[in-house]
């Protein structure tokens, strides 16, 4: 399965919508767009919704971008996490340390 990375801009908050596994492979390719995302000082939104997979680097990852986040004093939340996404999350006890909202916000649409 290809795995895919789109970052949507807005005026408020930048989303990066991930499609496919995150998995050891891309893990790396994450990480680099979220430290790029971070840097814009912007919130940030993950949106999982077109996530079919997640391994424990993956994980990883999405921890160390939401340290960084509370580091800058900026946003982290995931959107759409559903199915074997949130079994991982859960199993580890992330879904009470992410910020996790049900679908993705339009960009350009503020926090609610």
């Amino acid at each position: 399965m290809s795995f895919e990375i789109r970052i949507h801009t807005g005026a408020d908050h930048l989303r990066m919508a991930l499609s496919g596994e995150i998995d050891l492979a891309v893990s790396p390719r994450v990480r680099e767009a979220l430290l790029a995302c971070l840097g814009n000082g912007q919130a940030v939104e993950v949106d999982l919704s077109e996530v079919s997979y997640i391994d424990s680097s993956g994980v990883a990852t999405l921890v160390e971008g939401l340290q960084l986040a509370r580091q800058q004093g900026v946003e982290f939340t995931l959107s759409g996490v559903g199915g074997t996404v949130m079994k991982v999350l859960k199993l580890a006890r992330l879904d009470e340390v992410f910020t996790i909202r049900q679908s993705p916000r339009a960009v350009g649409q503020g926090a609610a």
